[in-house]
């Protein structure tokens, strides 16, 4: 039961996204060919396609895609652990969290296209100028989705701690991390997603690999399906490292009450068609045993069978098994 749930929402999940896709391709092909669009303006999805096939077959995109992947994995997990530190000192520390926040607020506001020429003059042109601007943009995310599960700790909670006279390590592992995760991984969301357009941005300015840099080929030249097919890879790759955050919120959040509500809804049905199952047995029992009047009459049996299909016949053990089943 619990993997065909899963088997549901991830069928679910690929037939929203292969719709959503299908109608924005077929309004985009229907408007090119209704209006002429030229094809160095908007070109036809068609076009698009074999500019991407192109890219593939040839093997072309494939060492830029890596180098892009390679920033984007590097620079967001650097940023979510300096993220979830910080943050965590800010919490336990208030006079440094008074000290340091107006800095990252500048640091998150500044135009980051503002900032690359200057991470490039004080890094140099190469990994490390890119790395460095997607922890700018992956940083502040995680930081405040840090904080505010922190924040978010009953005081009664921490008391609790005090009284069981829990150690350090033992409060920040089942207390202050259980809290903070789902905040954290909210925040993990968008700090991916930040760190692809970070990449993306960074070898716009001042790359020599990397999809950034197929985007500015592209641009620079003026061919535009090529640009678009570009773009279709990087939507692509943020997707996937989107879902793959999906995927980790899913595998240690399975305790929150977001991810029980699928399970509860499959429960409370499975339960639903248990009792139906079993009112229909006991139906059939008394009509070979006592007859339909048994059935059909107001005879304390009829009564009995009555009330037990208005319950269901779901013997609360049974419920409570298949709840740990799931």
């Amino acid at each position: 039961m619990k993997k065909n749930g899963k088997l549901q929402g991830v069928l679910r999940t690929i037939g929203e996204y292969a719709l959503s896709v299908g109608v924005f391709i077929a309004i985009w092909w229907i408007y090119v060919a209704v209006k002429h669009v030229p094809a160095y303006i908007l070109p036809s999805p068609p076009k698009v396609w074999n500019s991407l096939e192109k890219m593939f077959v040839k093997g072309t995109v494939y060492s830029h895609l890596w180098t892009t992947t390679y920033e984007v994995i590097l620079g967001f997990v650097i940023g979510a652990f300096l993220g979830i530190v910080l943050g965590y000192i800010f919490i336990k520390v208030d006079a440094l969290k008074t000290m340091l926040m107006p800095y990252l607020i500048f640091l998150q506001t500044a135009p980051k296209i503002a900032l690359v020429p200057l991470f490039v003059i004080w890094f140099g042109i190469g990994l490390v100028s890119k790395v460095v601007l997607i922890i700018s943009m992956v940083l502040f995310p995680v930081l405040s989705g840090m904080m505010l599960g922190l924040e978010s700790i009953p005081p009664d909670v921490r008391n609790l701690m005090k009284i069981l006279k829990a150690s350090k390590w033992q409060i920040f592992s089942q207390v202050e991390m259980q809290y903070s995760l789902p905040a954290l991984f909210a925040s993990m969301k968008v700090g991916i997603v930040q760190a692809v357009i970070g990449a993306i941005v960074a070898e716009w300015m001042s790359g020599k690999q990397g999809l950034g840099y197929i985007l500015t080929y592209a641009s620079s030249t003026y061919d535009t399906p090529m640009l678009l097919a570009g773009i279709i890879v990087t939507i692509i790759l943020g997707i996937a490292t989107y879902q793959v955050i999906s995927v980790l919120e899913d595998k240690f959040l399975y305790w929150h009450e977001s991810k029980n509500c699928v399970r509860q809804m499959i429960l409370e049905r499975s339960c639903c068609f248990r009792g139906i199952r079993r009112a229909y047995r006991c139906l059939r029992i008394c009509w070979k045993i006592t007859g339909s009047s048994a059935i059909t009459g107001n005879t304390w049996l009829g009564q009995d069978i009555t009330m037990a299909l208005k319950l269901q016949c779901v013997p609360q053990g049974s419920a409570h098994r298949q709840q740990r089943s799931l």
